[in-house]
Formats: structure tokens, sequence, C-alpha cells
């Protein structure tokens, strides 16, 4: 299973070079895992950088993964990984969800790449 931080859906969204290493892990859907959060933080920036409507089309294709909502049990999870890994909120919600479905996480985020089943991307400026 993959999870795909939000980071690495805007590259991807982007076409970006980063975005087209990881397009194979996005388009592969029957194993792709979408926390609710990063849909709302993927949304969030293209609405700030797009219309509405185009902003849109994001969710809809990542609603094709399996969208994982955060339920009572998932939100303690994620408070423990965000104290054991020193991780803000949403970051801490991410992980925990990579964590509870034994996925793989990709990822541009620094803070992220030292912990287990992570696969880091370094920001780049192209």
């Amino acid at each position: 299973m993959n999870v795909v931080d939000s980071s690495c859906w805007l590259e991807y969204f982007a076409g970006s070079v980063t975005g087209e290493r990881i397009a194979s892990v996005i388009e592969d859907i029957q194993r792709l895992v979408v926390p609710t959060i990063v849909l709302y933080e993927v949304f969030k920036k293209l609405l700030v950088e797009l219309d509405e409507a185009d902003a849109l089309l994001a969710p809809a294709y990542m609603k094709q993964g399996e969208v994982i909502p955060l339920t009572a049990e998932l939100a303690v999870y994620s408070a423990q990984t965000g104290k054991e890994f020193k991780l803000p909120m949403a970051d801490s919600i991410i992980y925990a969800t990579a964590r509870n479905f034994n996925a793989i996480l990709w990822t541009q985020d620094k803070h992220f790449a030292s912990l287990d089943r992570v696969q880091y991307f370094p920001k780049t400026n192209s």
C-alpha cells in the first residue's frame, strides 16, 4: 500500500520531475490510501492558486484511491505517533495512516526522511 503526502501530490499535479517519478505510485489506485487531511491540504493549496472548478479536479482524482477518514481510533493513534516522532498534527495523521495500513509514505517533507517505510524526495527548484 502507498500513502502520498500532500507535497508529492502537488508535484504530480504540477507535472514536475518529482511528480513524474511518483506517477506510477499515484496511478496504482488499487494500492493507494488517501488520508482526508491530504485531500484538505492539496485542495486548499490549489484553491489559492487556481479557480475553484480547476482546484476541484484534484480531490476528484484523489478519491479514486481509498480515502481514509480521521476516526476516533486513528486520531488517538495519530497523537501517539506525533508524540513518538515529534511530528505536527497533520503530519502525525498522515504518518499514522501510513503505519496503520503498513504503507510506504511518499513525501518531500524532510522531517519524514529518517522514518521507517518512507520514500523521501528532496525538494528541487525545477
